[in-house]
């Protein structure tokens, strides 16, 4: 008897929440209103005119080949110095 009380009102519980569900008809097509309406507004003609950016002009010169190679080698070095400290500090845990 214990054992059955909780199904009991889980089951009770369940069956009171879809007494309260929505009764709305899933059966009903949609409105040529409410679907055809976003696509006629993205249809409409621009009326404004486009304004320049200043900001989005692409004053700077593309990096040359000297500088590309030491950018490499600044990475390159960096990542050398790095490797080097954690090979330290694993060697300091070790001890």
């Amino acid at each position: 008897m214990i054992k059955t009380a909780p199904l009991f009102a889980l089951a009770t519980a369940a069956l009171l929440l879809s007494a309260c569900g929505s009764a709305d008809d899933a059966s009903t097509e949609a409105s040529a209103d409410t679907v055809e309406m976003p696509a006629d507004e993205a249809l409409a003609p621009v009326t404004q005119e486009p304004v320049a950016d200043p900001a989005a002009t692409a004053t700077d010169a593309p990096a040359t080949e000297a500088e590309t190679e030491a950018t490499a080698e600044e990475a390159a070095d960096a990542a050398a110095n790095v490797a080097s400290e954690a090979a330290a500090a694993a060697e300091a845990v070790d001890e």
